[in-house]
């Protein structure tokens, strides 16, 4: 056989190879993608152990198990990563590098979702005026709307900015106000709540989830972790093992408001419940993957989130949480199939926006914080000495510290050396590992290291003039928080990332999977063109 001949044989082969993947695969009804904030991905082997056979288990055994994705930018926050996940996007690309930043020309702090041309439907008390317009990126589920307008699309989430940010422009999009926990959403989508949804708000079906006493789901010798805060009946004499946490430790709050009915749905495993719940309503209401019109439903599960960053990740509350989270999936899974024509037809995604930290005060990891404030003041008075009194500061915000451009313009100094100035200056600050100019983002190219992370996710209308980056397990300081992500480690880049259904074959893949993969992968089961600011590779998924 010639060489040609074989070079012939060989392309048939997989042209066929290509082509049977291909029938395998159909279209699928109806897509449900499901973010669990801060669900580091060892999170999915340490507590496997308690975790039932049809929740978690059922995803990451039965579907694809990518094991090794993760993030590749240092912003690994909830809005930067969220962006990602929706859009395929690094946040150099999509813009989302915060929640808020300050405005180069104005100097005003703009809140990404903060918008006052719009209100909250239904509710005005107790939520924002919000909508996506700060948004510049596409996301699939506008990329959805765009090429196939009969398709129905739904994004849930506790949390506003979780619930826009994940949307972006087109579908439904509900969250809970802060009052009564109700249903609510943004003029800029909608003008009036379905009927069907005020009727539920009315009836408190979310206030029913609220846990009043948090008891352990399982046996106290079930649990890894060994602190405890607001959980009632694991500290006793009996069960040493079990430490603890008293709220006059530390400045750090350990406890939930009684009578604050939205922090005990955001800070218990409520608030998954909740949000899984609603959910079940949208899919029958809405009556998803019905047709052969592709639908799809993004949930985004916050408790989780919030539970890691009061309590810390090595609490047995987030640990109980997680146990009840894999109830609640085993619940949502089994009702998604009943309902649907063909469970074959229906693709579930789960991954995580990003992991957390570990907490600063854990036993024997004991790490200062960074004071912001303080850093605020001491980099002033720096510039001050040398350019005189001024507010040249405007703030710190999420590893970004924001200069006064006018004022350094009014004194005819060189911005760029002010930046690079306080970038140096700045690496003297303790728990500071790195800072990097605004300018040097702009005109370098970092290839690798540290600087890729933080240029792969730089965006220079509305990051900071110096970015920093702290030392390992260094978070910044605050009175709410125990745990948080930012960085650029793996506590905080590593991330589970499941595909489910579909005809996707059971396999456990260990290769390096970049999280903006998943929206280019997403868009091409469904059969449509990817967001348009997609960067990621699409993965080779294996179907049965």
């Amino acid at each position: 056989m010639t060489r040609t001949t074989k070079y012939i044989t060989l392309t048939l082969a997989l042209l066929t190879l290509c082509a049977i993947a291909a029938s395998a695969q159909t279209k699928p009804r109806l897509m449900v993608n499901i973010v669990v904030s801060s669900m580091r991905a060892d999170d999915m082997e340490r507590y496997a152990e308690n975790f039932t056979n049809n929740g978690f288990r059922r995803l990451a055994t039965g579907g694809h198990n990518f094991t090794s994705a993760s993030i590749d930018y240092m912003q690994t926050t909830t809005p930067a990563s969220l962006s990602t996940i929706a859009t395929g996007a690094m946040p150099s690309t999509h813009g989302v590098v915060a929640d808020r930043w300050y405005d180069h020309v104005s100097n005003k702090l703009v809140v990404l979702i903060d918008d006052q041309k719009e209100q909250s439907v239904n509710y005005s008390g107790g939520s924002g005026s919000y909508s996506p317009r700060n948004l510049v990126a596409e996301t699939l589920s506008d990329a959805l709307a765009r090429q196939s307008a009969e398709s129905h699309i739904a994004t849930i989430a506790t949390e506003p900015l979780s619930a826009i940010v994940t949307a972006g422009h087109a579908g439904e999009v509900y969250w809970m106000e802060t009052l009564q926990t109700a249903w609510t959403t943004s003029s800029y989508y909608t003008k009036e709540l379905p009927k069907w949804i005020a009727d539920y708000n009315r009836s408190e079906l979310n206030a029913a989830h609220i846990i009043k006493r948090w008891t352990p789901l399982l046996q106290y010798d079930s649990y890894r972790n060994t602190q405890v805060s607001v959980i009632e009946g694991l500290q006793s004499r009996k069960n040493k093992r079990i430490e603890l946490i008293q709220a006059s430790e530390s400045a750090t709050r350990s406890s939930i408001d009684p009578h604050d009915p939205y922090e005990q749905m955001c800070f218990t495993p409520a608030g998954n419940s909740a949000v899984l719940a609603f959910a079940k309503q949208v899919i029958t209401r809405s009556e998803m993957g019905q047709d052969e019109v592709p639908d799809m439903l993004n949930i985004v599960l916050d408790a989780p989130r919030m539970i890691s960053s009061r309590f810390g990740p090595e609490s047995v509350e987030y640990e109980d949480m997680l146990y009840r989270l894999d109830r609640d999936l085993e619940d949502f899974i089994t009702f998604l199939m009943a309902q649907v024509v063909d469970p074959s037809q229906v693709v579930i995604t789960l991954t995580s926006d990003h992991g957390t930290s570990p907490s600063f005060n854990s036993p024997g990891r004991e790490h200062e914080r960074f004071n912001v404030r303080q850093a605020e003041v001491i980099i002033n008075a720096f510039i001050g000495a040398q350019h005189g009194n001024g507010e040249w500061v405007l703030g710190y915000v999420d590893r970004g510290i924001y200069l006064n451009h006018n004022l350094i313009y009014e004194k005819n100094l060189s911005l760029a050396e002010m930046q690079y100035d306080v970038a140096t200056f700045v690496m003297q600050l303790r728990g500071v590992s790195h800072a990097i100019s605004s300018e040097a983002m702009r005109n370098s190219y970092f290839g690798s290291g540290y600087g890729r992370k933080i240029q792969n996710g730089f965006y220079p209308r509305r990051s900071g003039d110096v970015i920093v980056n702290l030392m390992p397990d260094w978070i910044e300081e605050s009175d709410e928080v125990r745990s948080a992500s930012g960085s650029m480690y793996r506590y905080d880049t590593q991330v589970p990332l499941l595909i489910y259904g579909g005809g996707v074959k059971a396999a456990e893949r260990g290769e390096q999977v970049d999280l903006t993969s998943l929206a280019t992968t997403q868009a091409q089961m469904l059969g449509i063109v990817s967001p348009s600011a997609a960067e990621g590779e699409e993965l080779m998924l294996i179907y049965e």
